[in-house]
């Protein structure tokens, strides 16, 4: 694991790690999550995700500031490396994950545009890529434009408050690619820090689940179709 890094394994005691032991799919365990008769919803509404929600808390003044500092401050998703042995790291990743994903996103440029967006986004807020690639799967299915029945949207189901809260206040542009995945790991990365590091914690924090064990669990068996040797 690369220093600074948030570390994916990190449940509470007591949880399991065991994606058989979880013995949850996506959809059960988001309806155990929020407590919802959404699953339903889904299964007729196009697009419709079937995630939770972050709950609107108080923030203190400076971390909104650097909240809001930190999802606008603005930089082109396109990795840049100094060593060459790191940049071939990073190809191998990109290849691997665009051939897991195809059947998702068959487009290729979509693909990669999406790919090196998690990457970058990721590393950019201390994330395991892994994990944020775990946490879209649960969250959207890789759906762009999926709305949750609380109104999340996008891949990492951002709740609309973050926008005004902040962002711009406008929140069709938790719909942009780039803009959804910096909220999303913006927002993990505030709730691993408030958790003071426990992943387990800020993970049910992020789906209005704090303290349960489905929706973590949920993410870390997800995050396990995406592990790979350079990352």
């Amino acid at each position: 694991m690369k220093p600074g890094v948030a570390q994916m394994w990190n449940p509470a005691p007591g949880a399991s790690r065991s994606a058989a032991a979880v013995g949850l799919t996506r959809r059960r365990c988001l309806l155990s999550a929020t407590g919802l008769g959404v699953l339903a919803s889904a299964s007729v509404v196009p697009g419709l995700a079937v995630a939770g929600g972050q709950l609107e808390e108080p923030l203190a003044d400076s971390v909104r500031s650097a909240l809001s500092a930190a999802v606008a401050r603005g930089a082109p998703p396109v990795p840049e490396f100094n060593d060459m042995e790191k940049r071939l790291a990073y190809l191998r990743w990109l290849a691997a994950m665009s051939d897991r994903l195809y059947r998702r996103k068959t487009d290729f440029q979509t693909r990669i545009e999406f790919l090196q967006t998690v990457w970058y986004e990721s590393r950019r807020a201390g994330l395991d890529v892994t994990l944020v690639l775990g946490l879209i799967q649960v969250e959207s299915a890789f759906r762009k434009f999926a709305i949750s029945s609380v109104g999340a949207r996008g891949y990492m189901q951002i709740m609309p408050f973050w926008s005004r809260v902040i962002g711009d206040g406008d929140p069709a542009q938790l719909f942009h690619m780039q803009t959804n995945i910096r909220f999303g790991c913006v927002i993990l990365r505030h709730y691993l820090d408030r958790e003071r590091g426990d992943l387990y914690m800020a993970l049910g924090r992020y789906n209005g689940s704090r303290g349960r064990a489905e929706y973590p669990n949920a993410v870390y068996a997800a995050a396990r179709n995406w592990t790979h040797a350079d990352v």
